[in-house]
């Protein structure tokens, strides 16, 4: 069964993931949704796959139980802040593999990104292991820092959301999902066409071309939100560094991702240019796993029994939360006590 009404956030001890946690709860707490955080490891080699660097030193599976608690208990004071009664899970097995066969069973996923290593590594690094890339549900990555490690702020109110729009089956997915989460925020939907540098857009003939064409696959949206402020941008270029610019003054990018060709050809290849690594926001992303099983998503979903485990926590203590705080906001020593 799908989990319809709750967002899954996964955490490791990074700081990174506890930026995740915040947005997700942050996101749970507007939406009226349900938030669930687990913690994934694996045995007997879990610490150089799972844990961030300062969980690593485990020796069984007791040790590994207690520091998942310790990590769960700092999520959920994250959560507990925002008014969010998150239920804590611990999973067993590769990351990688695990929330994979996990979104099977939500609506959305979310991950940190930028972290020293650990679950953002795993789930990230590679497009064989990209959990964006081959998930089952809609992924949202949350950036921790900026290219040259400054830590990002996030705003907790969605003002602009950016789309990537093209013609695949994902880039109107994602355009359709886009102005969903705007509209929820009452916010303005961005959808920007990225057309090659060899288009003529200085040629009226052409422009009205490229112009149609986002205007059809804006048809349905309009037509589902007859409110919602939609801006058309069309610019020539490179479709990751186009996205990666709007995200300085979007509040969320969402994109489509076939792994192969058209716009997620450009976002999910082997090279670090990626919007993933470059955004300064969080990136939405619709796979195609999700968009081909989209009918047929109850069919296929796991009985979550077999996967995870609930593991109830106490909120941690009003001193780590505090410090978490300033490790995951640099505006966190201007908020009132």
């Amino acid at each position: 069964m799908v989990n319809d009404n709750t967002i899954l956030v996964g955490v490791d001890g990074s700081h990174a993931s506890y930026k995740a946690t915040w947005w997700a709860a942050n996101y749970a707490k507007h939406a009226g949704l349900s938030l669930q955080i687990v913690c994934a490891y694996s045995l007997p080699s879990y610490a150089a796959v799972s844990f961030d660097a300062t969980y690593t030193a485990m020796g069984d599976d007791n040790a590994a139980h207690n520091d998942a608690q310790e990590i769960l208990s700092k999520a959920k004071a994250i959560a507990d802040e925002q008014g969010v009664d998150a239920q804590t899970l611990i999973v067993t097995g590769d990351p990688s593999s695990v929330f994979v066969e996990l979104s099977r069973n939500y609506d959305l996923i979310v991950i940190g990104n930028r972290g020293k290593g650990g679950l953002a590594e795993r789930l990230l690094g590679t497009t064989s292991s990209s959990l964006p890339a081959y998930a089952y549900c809609p992924i949202v990555v949350v950036p921790y820092t900026d290219d040259h490690g400054n830590l990002l702020h996030l705003n907790n109110v969605i003002t602009k959301v950016a789309v990537g729009s093209d013609d695949t089956k994902w880039g109107i997915r994602a355009l359709q999902l886009g102005a969903k989460f705007a509209e929820s925020w009452e916010a303005e939907l961005d959808a920007i066409s990225v057309v090659a540098p060899s288009v003529k857009l200085d040629d009226p003939i052409v422009k009205a071309k490229v112009e149609g064409a986002l205007d059809g696959r804006l048809d349905v949206v309009e037509t589902h939100y007859p409110d919602l402020k939609i801006r058309k941008t069309i610019v020539t270029g490179n479709a990751v560094e186009t996205l990666t610019r709007a995200s300085r003054d979007h509040d969320i990018v969402v994109v489509g991702s076939c792994g192969r060709g058209g716009l997620s050809g450009l976002l999910f290849n082997s090279t670090s240019q990626g919007l993933l690594q470059h955004s300064v926001s969080p990136v939405l992303v619709v796979p195609r796993k999700f968009v081909e099983a989209e009918a047929a998503r109850g069919e296929q979903a796991t009985a979550l029994d077999e996967l995870v485990e609930e593991m109830p926590v106490t909120r941690a203590a009003a001193d780590v939360e505090q410090e978490i705080e300033v490790n995951i906001d640099p505006n966190a020593a201007d908020y009132d006590d």
